[in-house]
């Protein structure tokens, strides 16, 4: 089932990066271009350039503004969008209903949503498939991550689950943009999503076998779990909400506008542009590597893990408007990518445990909780970032972005003493605790042998 998730969160955030290489062509043909622009025509639109031209981000939204730019932007932030909405919904379900049904139905809803890409002509088509897998991940998503919190209920086995399926995002956001380039460059448009669409069943078929949905009762013993709203009014998961979604706005910021910074203030080439990235990925799954191991030996400072990745955020965010060259400007991109990773690995176990030790061990809602962190920052990125930076400046948006992590780093204090509470006594825990006082609880207890 941990293969199943991760591949499920591997797929979701290729798709997500996929299309942002095969973009240009999709540009080409709003201008009137027929969609024949061919997979080297950058963003832009500004000219000749190699065939290796498509492994590039797409150049969304330049600081100066225009409707196609603003098309992009809402195109790119349209998932996001539709996640914020739907998550409040999706996780109360999953309460409701169990993992694995609400985790099928991601899966097949991401299918859809892939196959729509590859057979897409025109902006808004895009659009709705773009919107259809917002859909499909506030299932999927918050569904996988709750059922691994589920099914790894001790510490540090949750540390090391949530970690891989980290790795999995990290690694799907990575290999997105070069694999949906190389793809297209020789096979066609459709080819990427279409292998995408394959791979999207496989995984569903998968579950199916794995655990069907409803198929073992276990729907029956599970307790009711604690509504969202009063989740989100409980002060220790809104500080780990709030640090979760501050620390991914450097990130969710830079992606659409350091691409032209770079060419604006470096005379960047093609290929440092497209590159921008990559390194990153190693410091993320090495943050990842460092907090299990460390939380696994010292499980009470969590949230000082959680801190020190909000300072090297802010202090990374702060050095970027700094670099001159392609290879200074990688060195705070890790640093930024570094921190998220301790920020994530340490903290998403975290509201695990706080729904164990104050409400009752029903994952569903506290993880749709932090869907909306994320969903928050990358919603506003592609939309807001350019217009940050053609009114205030890049400098003036990097350096926003590193102070709010910075000053938000010390709330974090507020979950010192969170290892020290007590599970609280859910219907859960008195059941798995206590024998059996009457019939109700005979049955509850063989079921559960069973």
């Amino acid at each position: 089932l941990l293969v199943v998730v991760c591949v499920a969160l591997l797929l979701d955030n290729m798709l997500y990066m996929v299309i942002v290489p095969i973009i240009p062509d999709y540009i080409a043909a709003m201008r009137g271009g027929g969609g024949t622009a061919g997979p080297s025509a950058p963003a832009g639109g500004n000219g000749s350039g190699g065939g290796n031209r498509s492994l590039l981000p797409a150049r969304y939204p330049p600081a100066s503004g225009g409707n196609e730019d603003v098309q992009i932007g809402v195109l790119f932030a349209s998932k996001a969008m539709l996640q914020l909405l739907v998550n409040p919904l999706s996780g109360t379900l999953i309460d409701r209903v169990g993992y694995e049904a609400p985790l099928l139905a991601g899966l097949a809803v991401m299918f859809l949503s892939t196959a729509t890409f590859a057979f897409a002509e025109n902006y808004a088509t895009l659009f709705a498939a773009r919107s259809l897998q917002g859909l499909g991940s506030a299932f999927a998503d918050t569904a996988g991550i709750a059922l691994i919190a589920d099914r790894y209920p001790e510490e540090p086995a949750r540390s090391r689950a949530l970690g891989t399926a980290l790795a999995c995002i990290s690694f799907g956001s990575l290999a997105a943009p070069p694999f949906g380039g190389v793809l297209y460059e020789f096979a066609g448009k459709r080819v990427p999503f279409l292998v995408l669409a394959c791979v999207c069943l496989l995984d569903g078929l998968l579950l199916l076998v794995l655990a069907p949905p409803g198929g073992t009762g276990a729907r029956a013993n599970m307790p009711v779990g604690t509504p969202i709203h009063r989740l989100m009014i409980d002060p220790y998961i809104a500080v780990v909400a709030g640090a979760l979604a501050t620390c991914n706005i450097p990130l969710a910021f830079l992606e659409p506008t350091i691409a032209n910074w770079m060419k604006d203030s470096m005379g960047a080439s093609e290929w440092e542009v497209g590159l921008t990235w990559l390194p990153a990925f190693f410091p993320h799954v090495l943050g990842v590597y460092v907090t299990v191991r460390l939380a696994a030996a010292y499980p009470h400072l969590q949230w000082f893990y959680g801190a020190l990745g909000m300072a090297i955020i802010g202090a990374s965010s702060c050095l970027v408007p700094a670099c001159r060259n392609f290879g200074q400007v990688i060195i705070p991109l890790c640093g930024i990518c570094f921190g998220i990773a301790l920020v994530d690995t340490a903290l998403l176990p975290t509201l695990a445990f706080l729904v164990d030790v104050r409400h009752v061990s029903v994952y569903g809602s506290v993880y749709a909780i932090a869907d909306i962190s994320y969903s928050v920052a990358y919603a506003l990125g592609p939309i807001v970032a350019g217009q940050i930076v053609h009114t205030m400046g890049f400098a003036q948006l990097n350096l926003g972005m590193g102070l709010a992590n910075v000053l938000y780093a010390p709330v974090l204090l507020f979950l010192k003493n969170v290892c020290q509470m007590k599970p609280s006594h859910s219907e859960r825990n008195i059941l798995l605790e206590e024998g059996p006082k009457g019939l109700y609880d005979t049955i509850k207890m063989e079921e559960r042998k069973g």
